[in-house]
């Protein structure tokens, strides 16, 4: 659904305005949600990244074992 949702983002924003939730696949695992912003929880603050190396660093994540980035990129391409 990650390609669908590129493809035809402005009629899923549409969606979502009118007070529907959508929730982004990839490869049938849910990955994340488009959800109305909630008005309840104070005004949205919009601020735009400078330099990415002023971002905070996130905590890294040890995995359990190798992954083939390449493959994995490889099969995202194949599904396209």
């Amino acid at each position: 659904m990650v390609s669908e949702l590129k493809a035809h983002l402005s009629g899923y924003l549409a969606q979502v305005r009118t007070g529907r939730t959508v929730t982004v696949c990839n490869r049938n695992t849910p990955i994340a949600r488009l959800v109305p912003v909630d008005d309840r929880y104070g005004k949205v603050e919009v601020v735009e990244a400078t330099d990415p190396d002023d971002l905070p660093v996130g905590q890294r994540v040890r995995l359990k074992k190798r992954i083939d980035v390449v493959a994995l990129l490889r099969a995202d391409r194949d599904d396209r």
